[in-house]
């Protein structure tokens, strides 16, 4: 138990339609913050479970443990559950029924607009946080400078933060929650709000915090950063856990919806299929060198992608293509059809099946997400485009024989070739006098 930083059983919440839900005051948020341990925090409720037709579950029975350390994604639907789990677990809303303990204090990030004092400055909102994480006033100068830094709010620090904008709000509001030292942070969908370059600072900054031993609970719709950050991922449908595993195959589930692998995707009704005049999308897959549909493939295999698709108008030039990102959001690549038999000859109506071979050693290890697009040419009409329609992981075992050699570290890169590497040695004067020479030791023995 020692090792936990999270435990929670049997935790259900519940919402009464029309009903406003009353949330903490500045004064009792200060009051309890004071009150409690620094290490435990507790939350207890009945365990009754009244039905009302007016009640909505936001959560059911929620079990679950997180260790110290750990970096969980949680990920689902909108309106499964996943913001209110977090609220339970920062204390901004109680629990219906069940309990949750929580060893350390927390740090928490959620929706814009919650953990400021509107009337407040930027400088004093950043003490007055540190108070309510239980620091005294000299830690929180200790890490007032690398706050004002990191959230770029210098020239506004003693402006109220109702005058901020968006942007601003949500990088004080970051920076303060993953600055202050907290044991546990707890961020809900941090990169909806934000240009990229302030979206790569706060996942490298969560990415330091989690290096560090800290515990972080991460709520995001964008897979790529779940799959970076985190090593497990929740799985969250109707306010239930519906999967707790592995973060890239949870993912895999959540992409996949029910359809049995993110590596495949049909669209079995050709009334209701991606496409307009011309070209009508009927299926995108990955298969391996065996044609079985693969959603994790060795780095150092060969991998197929297909896209299936109908034409419908004939006398067209069409031109599928694909388009690689990776977990970090990046454009690996793209790839146009250049097949020599359809190249600039308008095509017949039918079926077709196009493929491109992906060499093994090629791809970098991790997520990769695959968009699939059609266009005629002469002039370029757009007919499809699914953006991140299949996913696969790529995965780089430590066996010697692949790009990663006996380095056994996070390798940088959005690509990884196998490439040809030659030495030419040519021994020193003095390696070539002394491999002449016996070895002598001070005591004379050779």
């Amino acid at each position: 138990m020692s090792d936990l930083a999270i435990d929670v059983k049997g935790l259900s919440k519940r919402y009464r339609i029309g009903v406003r839900e009353k949330y903490p005051t500045l004064r009792e948020a200060l009051v309890r913050a004071a009150s409690q341990p620094l290490r435990t925090v507790q939350y207890w409720a009945s365990a009754q479970d009244h039905e009302d037709p007016a009640a909505l579950w936001a959560l059911r029975d929620i079990d679950l443990e997180v260790n110290q350390g750990e970096v969980v994604g949680i990920i689902g639907r909108n309106g499964v559950g996943k913001s209110t789990l977090l609220k339970v677990l920062s204390g901004i809303t109680e629990p219906t029924a069940g309990y949750a303990d929580i060893y350390g204090r927390v740090g928490s990030l959620l929706e814009v607009g919650t953990g400021f004092h509107m009337e407040l400055t930027g400088r004093e909102n950043i003490f007055m946080n540190g108070a309510l994480l239980g620091m005294r006033q000299r830690e929180i100068k200790r890490k007032f400078d690398e706050i004002v830094a990191f959230a770029e709010v210098e020239k506004f620090l003693d402006t109220p933060v109702k005058r901020y904008s968006s942007g601003m709000y949500m990088r004080l509001a970051f920076a303060v929650a993953a600055y202050l030292d907290p044991e546990i942070l707890i961020v809900d969908e941090v990169l909806a709000v934000g240009d990229a370059s302030f979206q790569k600072k706060c996942l490298n900054k969560m990415q330091d915090v989690s290096q560090a031993g800290r515990t972080v609970l991460f709520v995001s719709h964008n897979m790529a950063a779940i799959t970076r950050l985190c090593d497990r991922a929740i799985l969250l449908d109707g306010g239930r856990i519906v999967q707790d595993g592995l973060a890239h195959l949870v993912v895999h589930a959540h992409l996949n919806d029910g359809l049995g692998t993110t590596a495949a995707r049909e669209w079995l009704d050709p009334l209701n299929t991606p496409g307009e005049q011309v070209a009508r999308l009927r299926a995108v897959r990955i298969r391996n060198m065996e044609r079985r549909i693969a959603d994790t493939v060795d780095i150092r295999a060969a991998i197929a992608i297909e896209v299936e698709y109908d034409i419908v108008a004939p006398n067209y030039v069409v031109a599928p293509h694909f388009l690689f990102r990776n977990q970090d959001g990046v454009c690996v690549f793209s790839t146009n059809d250049l097949d020599l038999t359809w190249r600039q000859r308008p095509r017949p109506t039918g079926r077709y099946v196009s493929t491109v071979l992906i060499p093994g050693n090629l791809l970098a290890e991790g997520m990769h997400f695959v968009s699939a697009g059609c266009s005629v040419r002469n002039p370029s009409i757009l007919q499809f485009y699914e953006p991140d329609v299949v996913a696969f992981q790529v995965v780089d075992k430590s066996e010697g024989d692949s790009a990663r050699g006996d380095y056994a570290g996070r390798i940088e890169g959005v690509m990884r070739p196998m490439l040809n590497w030659t030495t030419r040695f040519t021994p020193s004067a003095h390696e070539h006098d002394a491999s002449a020479k016996p070895c002598t030791t001070p005591g004379g023995r050779g």
